[in-house]
């Protein structure tokens, strides 16, 4: 009988404990305290992971790079920041021994000052830091080379930006629709390839407005150049403000192919080769030189490490992250 009632007894001191342990708050706080304990040490426990992630965070970490307005080389863009979410990682690593690269996660981080918060100015390069470069292609005539070249970058996968002169698409409507239709960048060449620095500011908004007018009436409303290319390069200040309010920012180069004077093909593709650098814009022409010359080009250029694209591509705030590392 007193083993009965001793048992009885022990069993209601267990329900008793049980329930105060589910109604008591401050108890169950610190069972929520113990879980996020024992979260933390399988975290740490074994070969040590999350600590193996947090060092390698110190080593990719990366601050955002403000776009600004160089002395030589004008507006620069910025260059999105970069951060490994250890955490975010280490759940996708769960039980593993080392750190696989593949399974990393990254959070990008905007700068603060952007290339649309910059006053009107000339854009020569991307970003310094960014390991791209861009293809400018400006047409105004040389319409016999043009399909070699959309040829070789397609079989290349690589899209560039082509700036159309105005008065050339109008002529050529066919051809600015198989540049579009090939994935390419359109941009306004200005309309009869005139030296803007020496013209009027009504002629230069004429010259600007009725390329995009007809690149509109031809290749549709969503492809209205946000990127304007001066002729031979020839500007003054009014030029880039005009551009501006017409809503584009005006494209310069930093490697120059220098096709126009017809150089050997393989002389000149070794000598953007040569020049490259992270950044670049190359400027380029449809020539006989260029439409030979462009596929080892393009090779040198991906040999040097560079992703190839369009212009906004390049001048995008976006940080190149591949799945082996972080540029």
């Amino acid at each position: 009988m007193k083993r009965n009632l001793l048992h009885v007894g022990m069993v209601i001191l267990i329900v008793g404990v049980t329930v105060g342990t589910v109604q008591n708050p401050f108890t169950s706080t610190y069972l929520q305290s113990m879980k996020a304990q024992t979260a933390a040490v399988s975290k740490m426990q074994g070969n040590s992971l999350y600590d193996q992630l947090q060092k390698k965070a110190g080593e990719v970490n990366k601050a955002p790079v403000n776009a600004a307005v160089d002395r030589v080389w004008k507006a620069v863009p910025g260059y999105n920041g970069v951060e490994l979410d250890v955490d975010a990682s280490y759940k996708k690593m769960r039980g593993s021994k080392t750190i696989d690269d593949k399974k990393l996660v990254y959070k990008q981080i905007p700068p603060k000052v952007k290339l649309n918060d910059l006053p009107p100015s000339p854009i020569y390069k991307g970003n310094p830091e960014k390991p791209m470069v861009s293809l400018l292609v400006n047409v105004a005539w040389g319409n016999e080379y043009l399909p070699k070249l959309l040829k070789t970058m397609k079989e290349a996968h690589v899209h560039s930006t082509f700036f159309l002169d105005g008065s050339w698409v109008k002529k050529n409507p066919s051809l600015a629709k198989m540049i579009l239709d090939e994935g390419h960048e359109i941009g306004n060449h200005a309309y009869t390839h005139p030296d803007l620095k020496r013209m009027t500011n009504e002629r230069i908004r004429e010259e600007l407005s009725s390329t995009n007018r007809v690149i509109e009436a031809t290749l549709g409303k969503k492809n209205i150049p946000k990127w304007f290319a001066p002729p031979s390069g020839s500007y003054r200040d009014d030029v880039i403000k005009i551009a501006a309010e017409q809503k584009m920012k005006t494209i310069l180069w930093s490697v120059d192919t220098v096709d126009w004077r017809k150089p050997e093909p393989g002389r000149m593709a070794e000598s953007v080769i040569r020049k490259v650098h992270p950044g670049a814009m190359v400027l380029m022409h449809p020539t006989s030189s260029t439409a030979d010359g462009l596929k080892r080009m393009i090779e040198g250029i991906k040999a040097k490490g560079y992703a190839i694209g369009t212009v906004s591509g390049l001048l995008d705030e976006t940080r190149l992250i591949t799945k082996t590392a972080v540029k």
